[in-house]
Protein backbone atom coordinates (compact mmCIF):
# COMPACT_ATOMS: atom_id res chain seq x y z
CA UNK A 1 0.00 0.00 0.00
CA UNK A 2 1.53 3.39 -1.00
CA UNK A 3 2.24 5.83 1.77
CA UNK A 4 -0.09 8.82 1.79
CA UNK A 5 1.59 12.16 2.01
CA UNK A 6 -0.17 15.14 3.50
CA UNK A 7 -1.12 17.67 0.83
CA UNK A 8 1.56 20.20 0.14
CA UNK A 9 0.60 23.51 1.66
CA UNK A 10 2.38 26.73 0.87
CA UNK A 11 4.47 27.86 3.80
CA UNK A 12 3.44 31.37 4.72
CA UNK A 13 6.19 33.74 3.70
CA UNK A 14 6.51 37.19 5.17
CA UNK A 15 6.10 40.17 2.88
CA UNK A 16 9.68 41.19 3.63
CA UNK A 17 10.96 37.76 2.50
CA UNK A 18 8.85 37.87 -0.66
CA UNK A 19 10.23 41.28 -1.58
CA UNK A 20 13.83 40.16 -0.91
CA UNK A 21 13.37 36.99 -2.96
CA UNK A 22 11.86 38.99 -5.81
CA UNK A 23 14.72 41.53 -5.74
CA UNK A 24 17.16 38.66 -6.16
CA UNK A 25 15.07 37.15 -8.98
CA UNK A 26 14.84 40.54 -10.71
CA UNK A 27 18.62 40.95 -10.47
CA UNK A 28 19.17 37.51 -12.00
CA UNK A 29 16.67 38.11 -14.81
CA UNK A 30 17.97 41.61 -15.56
CA UNK A 31 14.64 43.30 -14.78
CA UNK A 32 16.05 46.67 -13.71
CA UNK A 33 12.71 48.39 -13.14
CA UNK A 34 11.39 45.66 -10.81
CA UNK A 35 14.73 45.52 -8.99
CA UNK A 36 14.84 49.27 -8.47
CA UNK A 37 11.19 49.58 -7.39
CA UNK A 38 11.54 46.75 -4.86
CA UNK A 39 14.81 48.19 -3.56
CA UNK A 40 13.08 51.55 -3.05
CA UNK A 41 10.34 49.72 -1.14
CA UNK A 42 12.93 47.91 0.97
CA UNK A 43 14.60 51.23 1.69
CA UNK A 44 11.30 52.82 2.77
CA UNK A 45 10.68 49.86 5.10
CA UNK A 46 14.23 50.07 6.47
CA UNK A 47 13.91 53.80 7.19
CA UNK A 48 10.72 53.29 9.21
CA UNK A 49 12.29 50.39 11.11
CA UNK A 50 15.33 52.50 11.96
CA UNK A 51 13.16 55.44 13.05
CA UNK A 52 10.93 53.23 15.24
CA UNK A 53 13.82 50.93 16.28
CA UNK A 54 11.83 47.75 15.74
CA UNK A 55 11.06 45.17 13.07
CA UNK A 56 7.82 45.76 11.19
CA UNK A 57 5.16 43.14 10.60
CA UNK A 58 3.41 42.37 7.31
CA UNK A 59 0.51 44.74 8.03
CA UNK A 60 2.86 47.66 8.67
CA UNK A 61 4.94 46.83 5.61
CA UNK A 62 1.69 46.74 3.62
CA UNK A 63 0.88 50.23 4.92
CA UNK A 64 4.28 51.48 3.72
CA UNK A 65 3.73 49.93 0.29
CA UNK A 66 0.27 51.50 0.15
CA UNK A 67 1.83 54.88 0.90
CA UNK A 68 4.41 54.31 -1.86
CA UNK A 69 1.60 53.51 -4.33
CA UNK A 70 -0.31 56.62 -3.24
CA UNK A 71 2.77 58.78 -3.79
CA UNK A 72 3.18 57.37 -7.27
CA UNK A 73 -0.50 57.95 -8.10
CA UNK A 74 -0.08 61.59 -7.10
CA UNK A 75 3.00 61.76 -9.34
CA UNK A 76 0.99 60.29 -12.23
CA UNK A 77 -1.60 63.06 -11.82
CA UNK A 78 1.11 65.74 -11.75
CA UNK A 79 2.92 64.29 -14.78
CA UNK A 80 -0.35 64.06 -16.73
CA UNK A 81 -1.07 67.73 -16.05
CA UNK A 82 2.46 68.53 -17.19
CA UNK A 83 2.13 66.47 -20.38
CA UNK A 84 4.90 64.04 -19.42
CA UNK A 85 3.43 60.76 -20.67
CA UNK A 86 6.88 59.12 -20.59
CA UNK A 87 7.05 59.61 -16.82
CA UNK A 88 3.38 58.63 -16.43
CA UNK A 89 4.15 55.25 -18.02
CA UNK A 90 7.13 54.68 -15.70
CA UNK A 91 5.14 55.57 -12.56
CA UNK A 92 2.23 53.33 -13.64
CA UNK A 93 4.66 50.46 -14.19
CA UNK A 94 6.00 51.00 -10.66
CA UNK A 95 2.45 51.05 -9.28
CA UNK A 96 1.73 47.73 -11.01
CA UNK A 97 4.81 46.17 -9.40
CA UNK A 98 4.01 47.45 -5.91
CA UNK A 99 0.34 46.44 -6.02
CA UNK A 100 1.42 42.81 -6.43
CA UNK A 101 2.45 42.94 -2.76
CA UNK A 102 -0.73 44.55 -1.45
CA UNK A 103 -3.92 42.75 -0.43
CA UNK A 104 -6.52 42.42 -3.15
CA UNK A 105 -8.25 45.75 -3.65
CA UNK A 106 -12.01 46.07 -3.07
CA UNK A 107 -14.09 46.98 -6.11
CA UNK A 108 -16.77 49.69 -6.05
CA UNK A 109 -19.56 47.15 -5.49
CA UNK A 110 -17.84 45.72 -2.41
CA UNK A 111 -17.11 49.21 -1.06
CA UNK A 112 -20.73 50.27 -1.68
CA UNK A 113 -21.95 47.22 0.24
CA UNK A 114 -19.66 48.16 3.14
CA UNK A 115 -20.85 51.78 2.96
CA UNK A 116 -24.49 50.65 3.19
CA UNK A 117 -23.58 48.42 6.14
CA UNK A 118 -21.72 51.30 7.81
CA UNK A 119 -24.62 53.72 7.38
CA UNK A 120 -27.00 51.17 8.88
CA UNK A 121 -24.61 50.36 11.76
CA UNK A 122 -23.95 54.01 12.66
CA UNK A 123 -27.47 55.29 12.03
CA UNK A 124 -26.06 57.99 9.74
CA UNK A 125 -28.63 60.06 7.88
CA UNK A 126 -26.87 63.07 6.40
CA UNK A 127 -23.48 64.50 5.42
CA UNK A 128 -22.76 65.62 9.00
CA UNK A 129 -22.48 61.92 9.93
CA UNK A 130 -19.63 61.32 7.47
CA UNK A 131 -17.02 61.11 10.26
CA UNK A 132 -18.99 58.40 12.06
CA UNK A 133 -19.35 56.36 8.88
CA UNK A 134 -15.68 56.77 7.90
CA UNK A 135 -14.63 55.80 11.43
CA UNK A 136 -16.62 52.58 11.10
CA UNK A 137 -15.31 51.89 7.58
CA UNK A 138 -11.62 52.72 7.99
CA UNK A 139 -10.50 49.55 9.78
CA UNK A 140 -12.53 47.43 7.33
CA UNK A 141 -11.09 48.99 4.17
CA UNK A 142 -7.56 49.85 5.34
CA UNK A 143 -5.03 48.81 2.72
CA UNK A 144 -7.76 47.38 0.47
CA UNK A 145 -9.32 50.57 -0.89
CA UNK A 146 -8.22 54.12 -1.64
CA UNK A 147 -9.52 56.48 1.04
CA UNK A 148 -10.61 59.08 -1.51
CA UNK A 149 -12.71 56.49 -3.33
CA UNK A 150 -14.30 55.33 -0.08
CA UNK A 151 -15.09 58.86 1.11
CA UNK A 152 -16.56 59.72 -2.29
CA UNK A 153 -18.91 56.74 -2.12
CA UNK A 154 -19.83 57.57 1.48
CA UNK A 155 -20.59 61.20 0.54
CA UNK A 156 -22.76 60.07 -2.38
CA UNK A 157 -24.65 57.55 -0.25
CA UNK A 158 -25.23 60.08 2.55
CA UNK A 159 -26.38 62.72 0.06
CA UNK A 160 -28.82 60.17 -1.39
CA UNK A 161 -30.09 59.27 2.11
CA UNK A 162 -30.45 62.96 2.95
CA UNK A 163 -32.43 63.62 -0.25
CA UNK A 164 -34.65 60.61 0.42
CA UNK A 165 -35.30 61.86 3.97
CA UNK A 166 -36.26 65.31 2.68
CA UNK A 167 -38.52 63.85 0.00
CA UNK A 168 -40.47 61.79 2.55
CA UNK A 169 -40.64 64.67 5.05
CA UNK A 170 -42.93 66.65 2.75
CA UNK A 171 -40.53 69.41 1.73
CA UNK A 172 -41.87 69.33 -1.79
CA UNK A 173 -42.93 72.37 -3.80
CA UNK A 174 -46.36 72.53 -2.13
CA UNK A 175 -45.19 71.65 1.43
CA UNK A 176 -43.58 74.25 3.53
Amino acid sequence: MPAHRPPEVAIPVSLRDRIQTDVTAAMRSGDALRRDVLRMAQNAIYLVEKRDQRTLGDEEIGAILTREVKTRRESVDAFRKGGREDLVAKEEAEIAILTEYLPEQLDDAAISALVDEAIAATGASNARDMGKVMGWLSPRTKGRADGRRVSGLVAAALAQADLAAHATAGHGPDGG
